[in-house]
């Protein structure tokens, strides 16, 4: 699966959430990830996905799939203290 992200977009992620996008890729390949379709999503299908990162960070990961090998990251952040008990409980 290869994995996009707008340069500019992932620049502005960084310095609002303290993420990379690169850091946030690595948090799709965890194996115990929690995924659901993003119900606010409007105009396209989007996922968040809570997983852990390459790093050891829990993080959330907003994506939407562009074509069937591919996908493109729109936003990431680290997990807050809800999120972090959600993890530990469905993915533990």
């Amino acid at each position: 699966m290869r994995v996009l992200w707008d340069p500019a977009k992932a620049k502005a992620n960084q310095a609002v959430h303290g993420v990379s996008f690169a850091e946030a890729a690595t948090a799709l390949d965890d194996d115990r990830a929690i995924t659901r379709e993003d119900p606010d999503s409007v105009g396209e299908q989007r996922f968040v996905t809570l997983g852990l990162s390459g790093s050891g960070n829990l993080l959330v990961v907003v994506y939407s799939w562009r074509g069937p090998a591919a996908i493109r990251l729109i936003s990431a952040w680290k997990a807050n203290a809800r999120q972090r008990k959600q993890y530990a409980q469905d993915a533990g």
